[in-house]
């Protein structure tokens, strides 16, 4: 490499944050409740953990870039288009003028109800083609941190072939963040091992209680997780409600509740909570107040009807995160809350 190479590898490095990497798809919203049958209209949205990740960062102040592939189409053009108004640096999209952008459709019902429906039309799509000879690696490298998810490993060979790559080498000063987001329909028989591979080849790593249970059959609670993931410098097991538990380095742990949340949808939760972490992992704060970071940031998810939520204010979210464990124990989060000045933010805390 150049002199001159390397000194704009590390000018492109310098001026990012984080680098995510996954699909993005357009989503259909129904206008109404009901049967996806039944739903006469749908309005058009956008959905994709990793570029979901990559937007509430940059709400957030944060630098980001997305990598990833889309059809040369209009659904393609909306999705370059609207995560770029997020902040967004989308320069290294890439078009396949041969295969599709993915799309969805969802009904208005809650995902943990039964009567939730999610159809899928992303078989073949253009980010399913993604490689390491097809992507910009170069742009891939460009971050303090890469952040990934077990969805894109899932989407074909060369999709989990490129993961597989990029967790095997160091990645950014900060490493590789890997989300397992198990998405059961996706994974052939035996798939999973894939999944856990991949996650104890990251730096650090999310996963749900519930995830490990169903993809690997662990059934122990968040330490016998870490138990059977020892690799990652850094581990958070997700709760739900019931809050999350961190491990580092050494055999340290870290538990904080999650506080109550009037739940408006819980689309998105699960990608906030990385964001949160995430940020505050870049901001260098302690791993208990990177805890409460994540579930600030999945609260605003929580209380809005969409994948993507207007984040609290950095110094808004600092006041909350740093309240004594009573105080956080008696947070009481509802739609609007972001927006909530100090007074209305003390107000929670009695609520």
């Amino acid at each position: 490499m150049t002199a001159e190479a390397a000194q704009a590898a590390v000018d492109v490095r310098a001026a990012v944050d984080v680098v995510a990497l996954g699909e993005s798809m357009v989503t259909f919203l129904p206008s109404r409740a009901g049967r996806l049958a039944d739903v006469p209209s749908f309005d058009r949205g956008i959905g994709g953990a990793e570029s979901n990740v990559a937007c509430a960062l940059a709400a957030a102040g944060h630098r980001t870039r997305w990598v990833s592939r889309v059809g040369a189409d209009g659904f393609g053009d909306h999705l370059v288009e609207a995560i770029a108004r997020y902040g967004v640096d989308t320069s290294a999209v890439r078009r396949d003028p041969h295969r599709p952008t993915g799309i969805y459709f969802r009904t208005a019902d809650d995902r943990d109800t039964d009567a939730h429906e999610v159809l899928y039309y992303r078989a073949g799509s253009a980010a399913s083609a993604m490689s390491t000879a097809n992507l910009d690696q170069t742009a891939l490298r460009s971050g303090r941190l890469l952040h990934l998810s077990g969805i894109t490993a899932a989407l074909s060979a060369d999709c989990l072939d490129l993961l597989r790559a990029l967790t095997d080498v160091a990645t950014g000063a900060d490493g590789v963040s890997f989300d397992v987001n198990y998405r059961p329909s996706l994974w052939p028989d035996g798939g999973e091992e894939a999944l856990l591979d991949l996650a104890r080849g990251a730096d650090l790593v999310f996963v749900g209680e519930d995830e490990a249970a169903e993809a690997w059959g662990i059934t122990g609670g968040p330490d016998a997780i870490r138990a059977a993931l020892p690799e990652p410098q850094l581990l958070v097991v997700k709760r739900g409600a019931d809050g999350a538990v961190a491990y580092g380095s050494g055999g340290t742990r870290y538990e904080e509740p999650a506080p109550r949340v009037d739940v408006v949808a819980a689309v998105g939760a699960g990608d906030a909570f990385a964001a949160g972490f995430l940020s505050a992992t870049l901001r260098r704060l302690p791993v208990d107040q990177r805890l409460r970071h994540g579930h600030l940031m999945a609260a605003a998810a929580l209380t809005v009807p969409g994948d993507l939520a207007t984040p609290p204010s950095r110094g808004h979210a600092d006041r909350l995160a740093a309240l004594d464990a009573s105080a956080w124990g008696r947070l009481h989060l509802g739609p609007g809350w972001t927006a909530a000045d100090d007074d209305a933010a003390q107000e929670v805390l009695t609520s």
